[in-house]
């Protein structure tokens, strides 16, 4: 069975222009693929372990600025005030583990091919001249 999956994002007048529109969606999009039908990214222990919530805020981050570079966009965010608490916890994170930047970018790129895939080809795309 499907289940349904709904991404809350703020008002479109919330935010300072489009490109910054895409950058907070596109981290939530990259959320959305750890579902269990999706791409199974285990989040068991995102509410209780800030290691954890950490690393996936990390991978969704990632993943936002790789959507972004492939879509030419390049968001200009307006600082708040959990950005250092973020940045703190990743800190962390990648102090504790030399390998964590490497798996985290991993999970981001899957995420964002997964995502790509959806998307419905062009007629003629990838064809030879």
């Amino acid at each position: 069975m499907r289940r349904h999956t709904t991404i809350q994002m703020p008002s479109f007048d919330d935010f300072r222009d489009d490109a910054a529109y895409v950058a907070i969606l596109s981290h939530e999009l990259t959320h959305w693929t750890a579902a269990s039908h999706r791409l199974d990214r285990d989040l068991s222990r995102y509410a209780k372990d800030n290691s954890e919530r950490a690393r996936e805020e990390l991978i969704a981050e990632l993943g936002s600025c790789f959507l972004c570079a492939d879509l030419g966009i390049v968001p200009e965010l307006e600082p708040r005030s959990d950005h250092a608490s973020y940045l703190a916890s990743w800190l962390k994170v990648l102090a504790d583990d030399k390998r964590a930047i490497f798996t985290a970018a991993s999970h981001s790129q899957r995420a964002v091919s997964y995502l790509h895939h959806l998307q419905p080809r062009h007629a003629g795309e990838g064809e030879a001249a």
